[in-house]
This record gives structure tokens, C-alpha cells and sequence, in this order.
């Protein structure tokens, strides 16, 4: 078969079939009497394995290793191929979030363009001032989006501080996505998106924070808690006396409780609560002094009953603290 009818059956141009052959890839079995090259169907087949090869992403330097080196093994080369794929779609796939980014943010002239990579760029340098400086020299405008982007990435307590004061500064367009990172894979992103959540202003955050309550994540549920605590939702109520229990933010629990229990009511409810859970059999004894603690700034006649049976408890732990706090209470 003469080069031009390999060319029409194999898609291979005739220009590349010579090209492999300068390369030592391919070598035409045979010459015509007029010095044409002929291919055998042995060599059609290896125009295949080169093609199927190339498809793969090897170079043609690869290719000819792999089919004429006897000792070759591809595994190697296929997880080498592996990582560099992934490598460029991360690459391919940060550079469309660029894109987008600059798009979504409606640039008027190339001035406008430029700043908007300028800040990406800052945002994404190794030094930790640096992104600090470009997120508080920041303008309103910045989109919601890249801030949570960066946020939720950041891993400096103090740009990520930064960060969270950016966000909500930028209105309530990020809360969508920073719920998203409630659902993370990665512990730390979804701890970073609870604590975003918990300073967004309004009342945007406190429908995911409200959801959170119900995370499988202990640590997402404590901080979804003690935010709803501040800011008067009282289902935050069990998860705060969980944490009291664990020992886990116990004095910031006890602080949100304290909030939440602004009128008797409430404070009696409260109250009912911690006394459940003191007298609870598989409440340890640590715990109960923290509950017993918690009763501390609780108005109400629940409470100072609570506190006056407690100074007699068997627990000489709980006996003190309970006649401790109502002697403050007598002071006041």
C-alpha cells in the first residue's frame, strides 16, 4: 500500500507519515519498483499503536520507547501522565475562575481588567502580609465571591481575619457560598465557612447556621451554636449545653446561654435544661460543676432553686460552687 492510501485510511496526513519515519518511529516494509514506499499491514497497525499512544498524551519520543524498548512497563509512564493532566486542569481550571471573576465583575476598560487580576494575584502570593495588605486596601465592590474563594482557602488566622471583616462588609452575596463550604470534604474549610458565616451581618446567615446545628461535625455545630446564641435564636440552646457537657467552649457557651436568657422566661427554660442534664446519669462529674457554673448569671426562681438544692449535692464539687454563686447572688 503506497503512503497515499495509508494516508486516506489511516486520517494520518502523509506529510506526518514521513515525519515519524525521519524519527526512526515507522519504516516502510518495502519500495516499489519506482521507489514509492509501501506499507505492509504490519506497518498500518503500528500507525495505530503510535496514533492510540499520542492520544494518550505521550510524547513521540515516548512513543517509540514504548514500542520498541523490550524491558519498558507503562506504569510508570501512565501515573507520570496522570499527574500532569491533573496538573493541567487545575492550571486550566484556575485560569476559567480567573476568567470569570474578571467578567462577573464588569470591567468598564482594561484599567478595571488590570486591577482585578492585580488583586487575584495579591490574593493568591505566598507572603501572608501581602494578602492581608490587598484585602484591607480592598474597595466595596470586590465580589462577594472571591472573598469567599480566599477565605475559605486561607489558612493564616489573621488574613483569614481580614478576610471574614471584607466579607461581611460586602453585603450578604457570599452566604450561598460560604453554605456550600458547610459541605466541604476538608474539616478546616468547612470550620473557616461556619466562622465566615457566624460574622455575616443580617439575617442571610442564619437560615445555614440554623441548618448547621444538625452538621455531623461537632466542631461546625459548636460555632454555628455560640453565633446563634449572640444573636438571639434559641434552638442554639441544646448544642450550647452539649458543649458545656464536652467541656468544648464551655465558658463562651455559658456566656451565649447567659444571652440568650434575657428574659425569665427564657432564663427558666434555660434553667430547666442545665438541671436536666445535671441529673443526668451519664453526666460526668467535671461536667456538672460546668453546669452548675452555667446557672451563674441566669435570673429567675428556676435558677436560684436549681442553685439552693445544688448546695446540698453530694458532689462537694457541686456543693461549693453552688453556694459560691448564690452568695454572689445575694451581693448583687
Amino acid at each position: 500500500m503506497l503512503i497515499g492510501e495509508v494516508a486516506r485510511r489511516s486520517g494520518v496526513s502523509a506529510r506526518m507519515l514521513r515525519h515519524y519515519e525521519s524519527l526512526g518511529l515507522l519504516r516502510p516494509s518495502g519500495r516499489s519498483g519506482s521507489g514509492y514506499r509501501e506499507y505492509s499491514g504490519e506497518d498500518i497497525r503500528r500507525i495505530f499503536h503510535i496514533e492510540s499512544l499520542r492520544s494518550l498524551g505521550l510524547s513521540l519520543r515516548e512513543v517509540g520507547r514504548a514500542l520498541d524498548d523490550p524491558g519498558f512497563t507503562p506504569s510508570e509512564l501512565v501515573e507520570d501522565l496522570i499527574r500532569q493532566t491533573r496538573e493541567r486542569i487545575a492550571a486550566e481550571t484556575e485560569l476559567l475562575t480567573r476568567l470569570s471573576r474578571i467578567d462577573a465583575a464588569e470591567p468598564a476598560g482594561w484599567e478595571d481588567v488590570l486591577q482585578v487580576v492585580a488583586f487575584l494575584q495579591a490574593l493568591a502570593s505566598k507572603s501572608a502580609a501581602a494578602r492581608q495588605r490587598a484585602v484591607l486596601s480592598s474597595s466595596d465592590e470586590v465580589l462577594a465571591e472571591v472573598l469567599v474563594e480566599a477565605v475559605l482557602r486561607e489558612t493564616d488566622p489573621i488574613v483569614a481575619g481580614a478576610l471574614r471583616w471584607a466579607l461581611a462588609r460586602s453585603g450578604e452575596g457570599g452566604t450561598a457560598l460560604l453554605a456550600e463550604g458547610l459541605g466541604s470534604p476538608v474539616a478546616a474549610v468547612r470550620e473557616r465557612a461556619v466562622q465566615s458565616l457566624a460574622e455575616m451581618p443580617g439575617d442571610a446567615a442564619t437560615a445555614p447556621l440554623r441548618d448547621a446545628l444538625a452538621h455531623p461535625d461537632v466542631v461546625v455545630r459548636g460555632h454555628a451554636a455560640l453565633a446563634l446564641g449572640t444573636r438571639g435564636v434559641a434552638e442554639a440552646v441544646p448544642a450550647l449545653i452539649d458543649m458545656i457537657v464536652a467541656g468544648r467552649n464551655d465558658t463562651d457557651a455559658a456566656d451565649a446561654l447567659s444571652t440568650l436568657a434575657s428574659d425569665a422566661g427564657t432564663a427558666d427554660d434555660v434553667a430547666t435544661r442545665l438541671v436536666d442534664r445535671l441529673a443526668h446519669d451519664t453526666t460526668t462529674a467535671p461536667a456538672r460543676v460546668r453546669l452548675t457554673q452555667a446557672l451563674a448569671d441566669l435570673t429567675g426562681s428556676t435558677a436560684s432553686r436549681a442553685l439552693t438544692e445544688l448546695s446540698q449535692d453530694e458532689d462537694r464539687a457541686v456543693a461549693v460552687t453552688a453556694m459560691y454563686l448564690l452568695r454572689l447572688r445575694d451581693a448583687r
